[in-house]
């Protein structure tokens, strides 16, 4: 009988501690991994260090780039621990830079994920090709010439009936010359603005006067202008859920700069070339 009562009772002993005992905390950002002179790292800060890698070595086996991310993180606070606590005024500034970069984007992250809910992006798409169509489209072709001079000598030349094709294979420097400066079908934001632009005001069969882009100097041909039908939703999903999130953005931005009370001071004699000089943040 004592040898079964002793044997309960130390069967209940162990059930009790059991349930006394806490349960163990499941590791999260504030684990500490390791400490330096007293000073901790936590799991949280592995996790932002192996966030900002490169992907090539995000890569790495979880062992391998666990333990090289915890020796890096261990070195950089024994040696930053001889400064003894002083920040160099450089740092410091990239400190709040840093800061002020990654609070702005979890801001802009905000208001991107609010921007485009399934009612907004419906309404988006209604507004846009209520019409039926999917906007202009262009068929044309073009002579890309370095010089002001070059095109407005070309244009003369087909104004006087000079086949458009043979000019744009004899003198265009562009890589659609050699099939006569054929563009094809294209629609609008295709083309860099100032092309566009010239596009618009043009008719089927028309030549325009030497159009200045970042490429060079354009004679364009709109052979044909036409609308395209409208796309499906699922479609251009993606391309409204884009144009919802940064007019939000732009929005948002708009609002609380005209909202804040901005000061520019003016300087006087400021050479703007003194944001090259380092050495008067270092000192």
């Amino acid at each position: 009988m004592l040898k079964g009562l002793t044997f309960l009772r130390g069967a209940a002993t162990v059930a009790l501690m059991a349930l006394a005992a806490p349960a163990l905390a499941a590791p999260h950002a504030n684990t500490v991994v390791a400490s330096v002179n007293g000073e901790e790292i936590t799991l949280g800060h592995m996790i932002m260090a192996r966030e900002n890698l490169p992907q090539q070595y995000k890569q790495l086996p979880d062992e391998v780039l666990y333990n090289a991310i915890l020796d890096q993180l261990i070195q950089q606070t024994a040696l930053k621990q001889q400064l003894n606590g002083e920040v160099p005024h450089y740092v410091q500034l990239s400190v709040e830079n840093e800061s002020r970069a990654l609070l702005a984007a979890d801001v802009i992250e905000t208001v991107m994920a609010n921007a485009a809910g399934e009612e907004a992006l419906r309404a988006a798409y209604d507004r846009k090709y209520s019409t039926g169509n999917g906007g202009d489209e262009f068929h044309a072709a073009h002579i890309l010439l370095e010089t002001e001079e070059e095109a407005r000598e070309i244009k003369e030349e087909l104004d006087d009936g000079a086949d458009f094709a043979t000019m744009a294979k004899a003198h265009s420097t562009g890589p659609s010359g050699p099939s006569g400066g054929d563009l094809g079908w294209f629609g609008l934001g295709s083309m860099v603005p100032e092309f566009e632009e010239a596009l618009l005001a043009m008719r089927s069969g028309q030549i325009s006067n030497p159009v200045q882009t970042q490429f060079g100097w354009h004679v364009i041909l709109l052979r044909e202008r036409r609308k395209s039908a409208a796309p499906s939703f699922d479609e251009v999903r993606g391309e409204l859920e884009q144009e919802l999130r940064t007019r939000a953005v732009e929005d948002r931005v708009n609002d609380l700069t005209a909202a804040a009370n901005i000061q520019r001071p003016e300087i006087e004699d400021l050479d703007v070339s003194i944001i090259k000089d380092l050495s008067l943040v270092r000192n």
